[in-house]
Parts: C-alpha cells; structure tokens; sequence
C-alpha cells in the first residue's frame, strides 16, 4: 500500500490506536478513512479496518463484505495480495454466525489463493488463519456432502488430528520445545495440500526418528504418521 494516501495515514493512525488500547479512537480514524476514501481501492482498505471494530457478527460480516466486493472492482495487482486475508475475514464472519459449511467455503477459497500473500510473517499468519478455519469447519463441510477435499476430513485425518492434539499438549506441559518446533509449523500450516501433508510426515518423523519422547508418545507418533499418510476418502 502508498503510506503517503492519506486514507492509508488514517488506517496506519487507527492501528496504533488500537495497539494502545484506545479502541473508541481507533474506529473514529478507520471511519475518517472510509469517509474519505475516494476510489474503490481505498474504500476497500478503510472497510477492511472498519470490520474489527463492529458490535455485532452481522455488521461485521457486512463490512468484510463491502470489503471483498471493493477489491473485486478494483480487479488489480494492487489488491492480488489482498485475497487470502479477504476470504479469512469471510469464513470467520461466517464461522461467528454459526454458518460453518459457508464458513468452509471461503476457507478453501483462502487456501486456493494463500500463495498471493506478500511473502514473510504476513503470509505465515494467513497460513496458520486458513489451515485453522480449515480444520474447524471440516466437519460441517463433510455433513454438507460437498465432496471436496478439506483438512481434517475422514476417519484417519480425524484420528491423526486427535492423536496430534495431545502430543502437542504433552509437550507443552514439560516444555519440550524441539519436538514443538519441530512439528507446529507443519501443522499449524497444514492446508490438506499433497505437499502440507508430505511436510507434516516428514516433521513427524524427523522426531520419532530422534526416539527421545517416551515409549508411550513414540507409539503415539507411530500412529498419527500412520493417519496422516492415509489418503483421503
């Protein structure tokens, strides 16, 4: 984005305001921005900042919303980046209105387009955001019988998901970082992708392969390799 458009000098004004608390004053700026927002480009920035500051999952679906059809009229490389972040903000709106196979779906439309994301911590976080709406909207995608492919979808992803999750916790509770630091990115950013899963199998055995962990989480880790590199039914 041009730091020096003055709609963007108010969104940059907001978030520091936000990261001192003053929530009120935040909004106000983010408002300010919207109101001078002087093509669909701008109004598509100053509504992605107004969407966090609504008082109810209705208002602020509205606004990722006004959000997302501003960039599709902009229709650029300008807003190309934009995209991964978009669909998140839908498919969590969705997901706080308890409409999680729609929620779904513009979680796997983030998916399609994470690669648009700037590389660095920015596209990092958007992985972690689809991968995580991925995961917890499978099961109201899988009841809809969509038919697509979606993390955690199946008996054996089910069990691996199960399986991870207490390892991790195990781990967290004596503190042993190199298996967590080992294995959390794979999963955290584990989009159901031929290569997340390859990437996942081959962080959980670099760590059963080190048979540090206890004989009980060795076989644990057996097991969710054996889950994770299950295919999908």
């Amino acid at each position: 984005m041009d730091a020096e458009l003055p709609v963007v000098r108010l969104c940059v004004a907001g978030m520091r305001a936000e990261a001192e608390g003053r929530a009120e004053a935040a909004r106000e700026l983010f408002q300010q921005a919207w109101g001078g927002a002087r093509d669909d480009y701008e109004a598509c920035i100053a509504a992605h900042y107004l969407a966090r500051h609504q008082s109810s999952p209705e208002e602020t679906l509205r606004w990722n919303q006004e959000c997302l059809d501003r960039a599709d009229l902009v229709a650029d490389e300008r807003v190309q980046g934009f995209y991964p972040s978009l669909y998140v903000n839908m498919g969590k709106a969705y997901q706080q209105l308890g409409q999680l196979a729609l929620a779904h779906s513009y979680f796997r439309r983030a998916a399609e387009r994470v690669a648009d994301a700037p590389e660095g911590q920015y596209a990092d976080w958007n992985r972690f955001a689809v991968a995580e709406g991925l995961r917890d909207t499978a099961g109201a995608a899988a009841d809809e019988g969509d038919g697509a492919p979606a993390a955690g979808r199946g008996s054996a992803e089910g069990d691996a998901e199960g399986l991870l999750r207490g390892l991790f916790a195990r781990w967290c509770e004596r503190g042993d970082l190199k298996a967590l630091g080992l294995t959390l990115p794979a999963y955290l950013g584990n989009l159901d992708t031929d290569e997340d899963r390859v990437r996942l199998r081959s962080a959980l055995h670099m760590v059963h392969a080190a048979r540090w962990l206890p004989e009980e989480e060795q076989t644990a880790l057996e097991k969710a390799i054996g889950a994770v590199a299950a295919p999908a039914p």
